[in-house]
């Protein structure tokens, strides 16, 4: 099989329904695929997708994993060379799939590829940015960012027009596509998977670096596009308040430590251009 779609599903039956709409009409031509939603343990009702798309495989979570963790229960299933990881809260377009395919075949050097992604408006949605540093999470929270717009304007990758493919060092997970095993020069299977240690947040981050570290490469290729209708949750409250009263605040910022742990303070070599 040549593609595995994952779809990990919290509480987001409407517009599943919506991406799944999309990629009924996507171009798929000769290639063969499957799609797999995986049911987070939310309150949605799911029995019957099937009705409409006979084709789907529903898994159904015991429990919420989180995002790393519910997109490797549908890993662990995929039959597909390739796998699309993809939010229910996405539109792709009708090439979109059959572009970021078709790059990833002629790149072998490519561990990991992603679209240009805008919000239902139209306007641009940042989606790919360099690696970040400890302090990043507070200039992009606070005030303070306003009096470090250079270093806060660098990690969001505003010097770079959005409109050419490039490496980048990591992309945005609501949709990215790499493939399920790679054979490396030094003979080593690699077979990319999320790290379970973050509920959220982060995750995405850390999958770039996995690749990059394994010597593959991260880009961004903007012939490819999709929609995200995204609802920031951790941004829900003013940082001051968020600290007191919102527990998403509180998963990103274990998240963020987590991650500076696992990967130290500073970037240990240089990965994607300037």
């Amino acid at each position: 099989m040549d593609l595995s779609l994952i779809i990990l599903n919290y509480d987001s039956k409407a517009k599943l329904i919506n991406c799944l709409e999309s990629i009924r009409v996507a171009d798929f031509s000769d290639l063969s695929y499957e799609i797999i939603v995986v049911d987070n343990h939310s309150h949605d009702d799911l029995s019957n997708l099937n009705q409409i798309y006979p084709t789907i495989k529903i898994i159904n979570s015991p429990k919420n994993l989180g995002m790393g963790g519910g997109n490797n229960l549908g890993l662990a299933v995929s039959s597909g060379e390739f796998i699309l990881i993809l939010n229910p809260d996405t539109i792709i377009a009708k090439q979109t799939i059959r572009i970021l395919l078709g790059y990833l075949r002629s790149h072998p050097e490519v561990g990991l590829v992603g679209p240009k992604i805008s919000y239902p408006d139209g306007s641009p949605q940042t989606s790919c940015s360099r690696f970040p540093n400890f302090f990043i999470p507070i200039l992009r929270r606070t005030f303070l960012g306003e009096y470090f717009k250079n270093v806060r304007d660098r990690f969001i990758m505003t010097d770079f027009d959005h409109q050419s493919i490039r490496s980048v060092d990591w992309l945005m997970g609501s949709c990215l596509m790499f493939k399920k095993k790679t054979i490396l020069p030094s003979g080593e299977i690699f077979a990319p998977r999320f790290d379970e240690r973050y509920f959220m947040y982060f995750e995405d981050t850390d999958l770039a670096r996995q690749i990059w570290e394994k010597g593959l490469k991260v880009v961004y290729n903007p012939e490819a596009a999709i929609i995200h209708d995204h609802r920031r949750l951790s941004a829900k409250y003013p940082w001051y308040i968020a600290i007191f009263l919102d527990k998403m605040t509180w998963i990103h910022i274990g998240s963020w430590f987590k991650y500076f742990i696992k990967w130290g303070l500073k970037n240990k070599q240089k990965y994607a251009e300037d």
